[in-house]
């Protein structure tokens, strides 16, 4: 019996939606397992995609987004922290956790119960799903996402959080999205510099995703991976096959 069902895959997947979608058909609640969507006002940079928690008009409850401040460090020690606080008290009204996201070290963290601090955590039961995308869809959704997020106002973003005083320096060491935008607010790199620079980047970004959870199953960790170009219902019935 699985007390918790994880979903990753690498970014522009469609992780949130789906995980959404389960844990509507399965009364869960979603705990994030994204290193940079914790961050308050950091919102068309981490792709929070928030809209994504509406499932057919009813909200999803989801955990550890805007938790902490940018400029600040939130680290694997803290989300371990966090997400077994979480965990317990989803499990306490009879729901069911379903950690979501793409940070490869915080899922693993979790699931193989690593111990940081010396504190000693519950061993969880978890059916890990990875969501696989054809690389070249992936390619294409990405490029077409940096292109969405970037007319919907991820310059003024960054430049809003620049102009809170948070240190250019900081915002850069979240990178990808923080990195090549102060870059570019700054002055350093054009904006098609930036532009292509960043969607190599984010490009790379998802092959060391891949390389991670390939080490992850090396590990121990079993994942079961879901096509993404099934139609939905056929994939929700899948993981529910999965966690009979």
């Amino acid at each position: 019996m699985y007390d918790l069902l994880t979903i990753t895959g690498p970014t522009a997947c469609g992780k949130t939606s789906f995980a959404a979608r389960m844990a509507y058909e399965l009364d869960g609640e979603i705990i994030s397992a994204d290193s940079r969507q914790v961050y308050r006002r950091m919102d068309l940079g981490t792709g929070k995609d928030l809209e994504d928690y509406e499932v057919n008009g009813r909200h999803i409850p989801y955990y550890l987004i805007d938790i902490a401040e940018p400029g600040t460090t939130y680290n694997v020690y803290r989300f371990q922290h966090d997400f077994h606080e979480t965990y317990n008290e989803i499990k306490s009204r009879g729901k069911l956790p379903i950690l979501c996201g793409g940070t490869g070290l915080y899922i693993e963290s979790v699931l193989k119960n690593y111990e940081f601090d010396g504190r000693q955590c519950p061993k969880l039961n978890s059916l890990v799903v990875g969501l696989s995308i054809d690389r070249d869809l992936r390619r294409e959704k990405i490029s077409r996402r940096l292109d969405q997020r970037l007319e919907a106002g991820m310059v003024e973003e960054v430049r809003n959080l620049l102009n809170e005083g948070i240190s250019s320096d900081r915002l850069i060491r979240y990178g990808l999205e923080y990195k090549y935008l102060t870059l570019y607010v700054l002055g350093e790199i054009s904006y098609e510099e930036m532009h292509d620079l960043l969607e190599i980047a984010i490009h790379q970004f998802a092959k060391r995703q891949m390389t991670w959870f390939r080490g992850m199953e090396k590990r121990g960790t079993p994942i079961h991976w879901l096509d993404t170009s099934l139609p939905l219902d056929q994939r929700i019935q899948q993981v529910i096959d999965w966690l009979k």
